[in-house]
Parts: structure tokens; sequence; C-alpha cells
């Protein structure tokens, strides 16, 4: 009964929250989804209808419902380009809840979201155990993404080239820390996400050098769950609580100015989502994210609007092109473009050339491109041949995810194309 009252109270939330949307289609133009499949049932103004009615449509095909609502990238474009300004955002993931709530998480999302990410040792031993094992599985393709195909596995993986896990997660090589502020007088949390743990650890050592390199002392401690925002867009509320009560409670342990990722999903998360939903772990839960969404910040943004760095030396005569891929989360979300393109030529080595349609979604979109490979590399190839386009043998962005979105579909159409992070360049031009 009690999930019977809630769900009823979540349809009367939704019922408030789309009483402003007009059906413009203004959300048309921008949809990544609508731009495949030309389908007005992916694009947010179908899904509004769609969740209108979204008590009678559980009742009659309640897995349909869960399939169109999982068409969806939850990239926010729509939502960045609402004349009305409807919260799209949260109107799908509260949708999303209502109908896995009604019909049921599938029991392998809930082993992953409520116990293997909410338990760091647990995902950690078991990514120690795997990274071993890759070459079993998975086939180098030998190019410049550095990615693998596994065959065997094309039936979970689809046809995709990927990036193998690091042979050592970066806590594996440094440890907790809690490094002292130096000559900045500044000390941040740093919060590396599952993809800098394991994936992307190059990517993440580069960042610490970065901000040692400035004085920025730094708390990392051993543990840190993931952000929650896999399980949450997969409509797993309580698996994103448990992974959140987690690094809450790391968070509570150390003393710091700022937290800072170099994950624009997991920012956003942090700073966006923790704040809606810890009040369900608890009210000091909830006053802990407040506090930590005020102070939490981009990696680029810290860069440049904190510590206000700037070029050292002059640039050099004929600097290599990088083209920028703006990730959603980052642009749409958190509103920063403009310092990861100023990060970039911070390295007098690189200069910026724009792609077209540079903050067009990539069409990872997290958990989506698990689900939905085909529409996912469909879009992607979009993404790809606009930075192919653009005669830049670099491709940069701020998000690990796009990041590996973008290795996929370069890889497939065996482009010399690399892929870095943002920082990644900046951290090059440093001693």
């Amino acid at each position: 009964m009690s999930d019977l009252n809630s769900l009823a109270q979540k349809l009367m939330t939704l019922d408030d929250s789309l009483s402003s949307c007009m059906r413009c289609g203004m959300c048309q133009a921008v949809c990544p989804m609508f731009g495949a499949t030309m389908m007005e049932a992916d694009v947010a103004r179908g899904k509004v209808v769609l969740v209108s009615n979204l008590a009678h449509k559980l009742i009659e095909d309640p897995k349909a419902v869960a399939d169109k609502l999982g068409r969806c990238l939850l990239c926010g474009s729509c939502q960045a380009n609402c004349p009305s300004g409807v919260p799209l955002m949260d109107i799908f993931m509260t949708a999303r809840e209502i109908v896995y709530t009604y019909i049921g998480l599938h029991p392998l999302k809930k082993l992953i979201f409520r116990y293997l990410l909410a338990s760091p040792g647990l995902f950690n031993l078991s990514m120690r155990f795997g990274a071993p094992c890759q070459g079993l599985l998975f086939k180098s393709k030998n190019n410049v993404q550095q990615t693998s195909a596994a065959p065997l596995l094309d039936s979970i993986l689809g046809a995709r080239h990927i990036r193998r896990l690091a042979p050592k997660s970066l806590y594996a090589i440094e440890g907790a820390l809690d490094e002292p502020a130096g000559a900045s007088g500044i000390k941040v949390a740093f919060y590396p996400g599952c993809m800098g743990d394991k994936f992307y650890v190059d990517m993440a050592r580069a960042c610490l050098k970065v901000l040692r390199h400035h004085g920025v002392g730094i708390y990392m401690p051993k543990g840190f769950a993931c952000c929650g925002i896999p399980a949450l867009s997969s409509g797993d509320v309580e698996g994103m609580t448990k992974e959140m009560a987690v690094s809450l409670g790391l968070f509570d342990k150390g003393q710091f100015d700022y937290v800072i990722t170099p994950c624009s999903s997991c920012t956003s998360t942090i700073k966006e989502l923790w704040v809606k939903y810890a009040d369900r772990i608890s009210p000091e839960a909830k006053a802990q994210a407040e506090a930590l969404s005020a102070k939490t910040m981009d990696i680029n943004d810290f860069l440049i609007n904190v510590l206000h760095v700037s070029m050292q030396g002059k640039p050099e005569a004929e600097r290599e092109a990088v083209t920028y891929h703006d990730s959603c989360h980052l642009k749409k979300s958190l509103g920063v473009f403009k310092e990861p393109r100023a990060v970039v030529e911070l390295n007098p080595h690189y200069k910026i050339t724009e792609m077209a349609e540079a903050d067009r979604c990539c069409g990872c979109g997290g958990s989506f491109n698990l689900f939905h490979y085909d529409l996912s590399r469909q879009i992607g190839q979009r993404k790809r041949n606009n930075v192919v386009a653009s005669g830049a043998k670099i491709v940069a962005a701020g998000c690990p995810a796009c990041m590996m979105q973008l290795e996929d579909v370069l890889s497939q159409n065996g482009d010399p194309v690399r892929v870095k992070h943002v920082v990644e360049l900046y951290a090059e031009s440093l001693d």
C-alpha cells in the first residue's frame, strides 16, 4: 500500500510539472534521438504526452512504457532549448522511477546498482580480477584509440570497440590522499568517478599532476562509490541513494574547499541531483548534499575561474589543431563551455579548431549506450563525421563517457584521430 501511495503522489507531482508544456516542438530540432529516428514518440514532446497518461498506460502495457521512456539519452538538449522552462529531465527521471517501482527492476540491474556499485570494495575486487583476464576475450584493434573488440561478447556489448580496464586502478597507484594545501592555499576533494578510477587512469593522474603543479592540496580517500547517475537513469532511486550514502560518509571525514571532478556526469550529479534525492537518506544527508553542491566544480571551471591559470610563455608559431566536443552535462547542465577550450589552449602547442555541432550529443547517454547500442552508434556517427570534417587529429572532451563513445565511433571507421581529456592536453605542457 505504501508503494501505491508513493506512486500516486509522484504522479500528482508529474501532473504539476507537465502543465507548463505548450507542445511547441522546439525540442524536436535539438533532439538527437529524433534526428536519428524521425519518430514523434522519441522526442520530448512525444514523451510528455506519454507521461501525461502514465497511469493508464502503465496498466495497459507497462513494459512498452518502460521501453519508450528508455529511448532517451537524458542529454538535456530539450530542456536547454525549452522556451517554457519545463523541467524535462526531472519529469523523465521521475517517470522512470514510477515505471520501475511498478514493474520491478531487472535482477541484474538491482545486483549492479544496489550491491556492486554501492560496495566499492566488492567493485574494486571484481575489477582487479577482471583486468588480467581481458586478454582472453578482447582482441586489440591496433589503432590510435587503443580500443579492443570482444566478438564472443557481441550479444552483450554489441560489436563495439571499447577501451580495456586499466592494468591498475587509480587508487591502486596513488593510494588514499590527504595532502595539505600548497602555494595556492586551496585544498580540494578529488572525485575521479568510476571511469577515472578504472578505465581512464592516465587522465585522472593528469588531473592530479595539474592540481599539484598549481599548489592545490588533494583529499582523495579510498572507497568513493559511483555517483549514482547510472542507477538513477534506470529508475533505481534506492540504488542511487545507497551509492550516494557511501560517498557522503567519506566526504564528511575530510576538510576541503572544493569538490573537483574530471567527469561532467559526476559533477552535475553531485551538484544538482544529490540535493534532490539526499532527503531520502536523512535530513542530515540533505544538509550535507547542499553544502557539497555549493562547492562542487568541474576541473576546467576550477582551473580557469578559481586558480586563474594562464599560459606560461608564448604560443608556438605552428600549433596543432584540437577540436572540442561539448559534453551535454558540462554545457547544458553546468554552463561550462568556454573554460575547456581555454584549458586546451593553455598548452602553447595546441589551438582549438571548432567542429560543426560541437554541442550536439555524441550518443552515449550512459546506460542508453548499453541497451540501445545501434541507435547510440548511429547518433555517434554524426558526431564522428563532424570530428573528421574539422581536420583535427585530436578531439578533446570533458567527460570520460563521451571519450569512450568517441573512441568507439572513430575506431569503427578507422580514423587516425586521438581522443583526449582536456586536462590531459594541458598536463603535457607541465614539467
